[in-house]
């Protein structure tokens, strides 16, 4: 685990949070503090939307349980039957994601066997540390998704270049292999976090321009192509080797893997706008792509299970392949102006 901003943030959050209860002379500050952790979001939508949502569900949270210790005191039965109501209310809202801090109040709250200065004491707290982690996200190192998700973009395929470059040659010793793709997997999944964070703040937090819509489209058929890539390591990890293979295949596949790779780091640079203008010809890949495939599907293999294990392993590159010339196609698109380029757009964000 690396030491990011957001680990910054909390702290700062937390730090915030006490001065203020202290500045206020409110008892118990370390209930704001706890508050400020819950709070820190990933994104600046994020942050809002828990913001607004927590402020409902604590506000609720907090009048149960001061109408529950009026009338039952702080007994523990009644703690936790109250705790099952606002757990229900929170998922009947749709906001699950505020009922731990909000099951904080409600407790801290009942503690005070229904004294309402008691009580809203509390309930001050936990808006303390809420608000310190709203303001502490927005206005230090406010989170990027957008920058994020781009240079994952390119760790992401460096990662993927060397397994797939040495996946069928076997170069690579075992473990590392494995290592490394379960490296590769786990980096996917944050790619798909990040492209979500992003597509919230454009989507939900102001109306998106035409210029960000594209930009979405191509980054989620980024996130596709690396997904295709990775299930080319998984056909090849679990059917390549346990085939019987004539001799030449291995060259024909390897081949086959370098141009995939060589094609797909081309599409990266041609977005970062770093290859001259028709050095990089798709038409080219798809000529390569249906020759390799008929290629696979004609290899004179006797054992009917090996033939059907190479199949598959080569019906899924074709298949990573045709996600590569799409990718290719929207980043050709992406940097035209036409304004003619609308009609093509507007059929990929259907999609």
């Amino acid at each position: 685990m690396t030491f990011g901003a957001r680990m910054l943030k909390t702290g700062i959050a937390v730090t915030l949070a006490l001065y203020i209860s202290i500045w206020l002379n409110l008892s118990s500050p370390v209930m704001a503090a706890v508050a400020a952790i819950f709070a820190m979001q990933p994104s600046i939508y994020r942050s809002w939307r828990y913001f607004l949502d927590q402020l409902q569900t604590n506000t609720l949270g907090a009048v149960l349980a001061l109408l529950a210790g009026q009338v039952f005191s702080n007994e523990p039965i009644a703690v936790g039957l109250v705790c099952i109501l606002v757990i229900m209310i929170c998922l009947k809202l749709k906001m699950g994601d505020t009922i731990g801090l909000t099951l904080v109040t409600v407790i801290a709250v009942m503690e005070a066997s229904g004294q309402w200065q008691f009580a809203l004491t509390r309930f001050s707290l936990s808006l303390i540390g809420i608000v310190s982690a709203f303001l502490i996200n927005i206005l230090l190192f406010p989170p990027k998704p957008k920058q994020q998700f781009i240079g994952q973009i390119q760790n992401t395929f460096d990662r993927m270049s060397l397994l797939m470059r040495t996946a069928i040659s076997d170069e690579i010793k075992e473990n590392v292999f494995r290592d490394k793709k379960r490296e590769l997997e786990d980096a996917i999944k944050s790619l798909s976090s990040k492209y979500q964070l992003f597509e919230e703040e454009q989507k939900k937090m102001k109306r998106a321009s035409f210029s960000q819509t594209r930009l979405l489209v191509v980054y989620k058929q980024m996130l596709n192509a690396l997904r295709k890539g990775r299930e080319v390591l998984d056909a090849v990890e679990e059917h390549y080797f346990q085939s019987d293979r004539e001799a030449g295949t291995d060259r024909i596949f390897d081949e086959q893997l370098e141009r995939l790779i060589k094609f797909h780091e081309h599409i990266l640079l041609k977005f970062e706008e770093k290859l001259k203008p028709n050095c990089l010809e798709a038409s080219q890949l798809d000529q390569e792509n249906t020759a390799f495939i008929q290629g696979v599907l004609s290899l004179a293999i006797e054992e009917p299970e090996g033939r059907l294990r190479l199949s598959i392993v080569g019906a899924t590159m074709y298949d990573y392949g045709y996600q590569l010339e799409r990718l290719n196609r929207l980043v050709e698109h992406y940097h035209k102006t036409d304004d003619d380029e609308s009609g093509f757009w507007a059929s990929w964000i259907k999609k």
